[in-house]
């Protein structure tokens, strides 16, 4: 007979959360978000670690160079997709790691025989006043000016005219060598009151603009999650089919730490691919998942996986549940697994992160699954919704929205990830849609870690181990849930226009 598992599978919508005792040395000021990413001693600290515990999915319509970029400088972690051909991963991995605060590759850029009509087209595209003139138009090109709204205006100015007749020619310009230091370039920027510095090598191709402007927004981010060369850290997602071609390209890109994706990791394919990276590359971190109870954790823990990732049929996109009758409640599997990770550590000395994937459909359900015992979290919806993404912004009667879609719906066609028979995607196991369109990721990201500081002072806690230590929960009935969320009749009053 099948054995049947003790226990409801819950979701984070089925909890709440008890108020602790906040003492007076417990304030949003000294909440520290830190997180372990990589397997450590117990006692010991994790040779890799996020500063926000927060990581992107592995997925198509989630994780670009641009959002790894933003989300790195806040301290967190993308994992950039696989299902695509090698090269175009690891040139995305390159872009990451070639991105230094403040340095900026100019995406605005023209050559100079190019109209100003062309040139505001561009600024309109862009959305940036200020752009590279170079004698192939690419942003690494070799540099003969620089031209921006303050050098001509659309009303004023003849459309027709070559960008030649109003730029500022390099020999005009005030330019810095390719080894200048962040802090030097903006000591110039201020000291000879410019806008904006170009950045050339010594054959005078571009490589970086430093702009007055990005000063303000580089002191904004003081908890960048970089390596020891002072570049964003960067993860990679691999398959368990071409991982012995895929891994090798990805480490010598930089990929930081690397992740087994799969819908269910409770394999001997994974077991047999963490064998393989431990032995040719015995300290890159490397993940594997997906997991939803105790004995799959500890099958994965066995066969080094740096971190285990919970989840399975949770994600707002994902319909494994529906197509295949398999998963478990979000909040079960992360308790159970979580339990697990606790007693393998009081076991073998070994403390092995646990990640929960999926299953966040509210802000507040992050802050639960943290006080559940996941040491981070991975979303894909969430980080879906921002300009960073790379799902289009599309204009409905409701306001904007952006695309998402799952890796095992038709069009990602990952039949990899979901090992269904043959070598395509059989059925669907993911769903193509929209999401509402959030704006900017710098915005959003400091909203929600404003929220989950306030719920753990609330809790008492100003860690994120004390807060899996000391975290309270109760079960939601249905009418609880409901008074959970605010109730009102609008007032409507009518104006007198007489």
């Amino acid at each position: 007979m099948a054995q049947i598992v003790e226990g409801i599978s819950r979701t984070f919508n089925e909890f709440l959360l008890l108020p602790n005792k906040t003492s007076v040395e417990c304030r949003v000021d000294d909440v520290q978000l830190v997180a372990p990413l990589a397997r450590h001693a117990v006692g010991a600290h994790s040779r890799l670690q996020l500063q926000v515990p927060f990581t992107s999915a592995i997925m198509q319509a989630v994780s670009s160079p641009e959002l790894a970029i933003a989300l790195g400088r806040h301290g967190g972690l993308s994992f950039l997709h696989h299902n695509r051909p090698i090269a175009e991963q690891v040139a995305d991995i390159r872009a990451v790691k070639a991105f230094k605060a403040g340095f900026v590759v100019s995406d605005t850029n023209v050559q100079p025989e190019h109209t100003l009509g062309d040139l505001w087209n561009a600024m309109q595209r862009t959305g940036h006043s200020t752009a590279a003139v170079t004698e192939d138009g690419s942003a690494h090109g070799r540099l003969l000016g620089l031209i921006s709204s303050r050098d001509f205006h659309p009303q004023r100015h003849d459309l027709r005219a070559p960008v030649s007749s109003r730029m500022v020619a390099i020999a005009d310009l005030a330019v810095a060598e390719s080894d200048i230091t962040l802090s030097e370039a903006n000591s110039r920027l201020w000291e000879q009151r410019l806008d904006c510095l170009p950045v050339i090598d010594a054959d005078n191709h571009l490589q970086h603009l430093v702009f007055r402007s990005d000063y303000t927004d580089n002191k904004r981010h003081p908890h960048q999650l970089v390596d020891a060369d002072k570049r964003l850290r960067v993860g990679a997602g691999v398959n368990t089919h071409d991982y012995r071609e895929r891994i090798p390209a990805l480490l010598d890109a930089g990929a930081d730490a690397l992740c087994l994706d799969s819908s269910d990791g409770y394999s001997e394919w994974q077991a047999h691919a963490l064998d393989w990276v431990k032995t040719q590359y015995p300290e890159v971190v490397i993940g594997a998942g997906n997991v939803v109870d105790r004995q799959a954790f500890e099958y994965l823990a066995d066969a080094g996986a740096d971190f285990v990732k919970i989840g399975v049929g949770g994600g707002s996109i994902c319909i494994t549940r529906d197509q295949k009758g398999i998963g478990r409640g979000q909040a079960s599997a992360v308790l159970d697994v979580a339990a697990a990770r606790d007693a393998y550590a009081q076991r073998t000395g070994q403390y092995v992160p646990v990640c929960s994937d999926g299953g966040l459909q509210l802000d507040y359900h992050m802050a639960l699954a943290l006080a559940m015992g996941a040491d981070f979290v991975m979303m894909g919806r969430y980080f879906a919704r921002f300009d960073q993404a790379p799902g289009a912004k599309v204009p409905t009667a409701d306001g904007y929205v952006k695309e998402y879609w799952g890796e095992g719906s038709y069009r990602a066609r990952n039949w990899q990830r979901y090992e269904q028979p043959g070598t395509g995607l059989t059925f669907e196991e993911g769903v193509d849609g929209y999401v509402p369109y959030a704006g900017d990721l710098n915005e959003g990201l400091a909203l929600i870690i404003a929220k989950i500081k306030a719920t753990m002072t609330s809790c008492g806690a100003t860690t994120l181990r004390q807060f899996h230590d000391s975290a309270r929960l109760t079960l939601v009935s249905d009418q609880s849930f409901q008074e959970a969320h605010a109730s009102v009749d609008i007032r409507t009053t009518r104006t007198n226009l007489n």
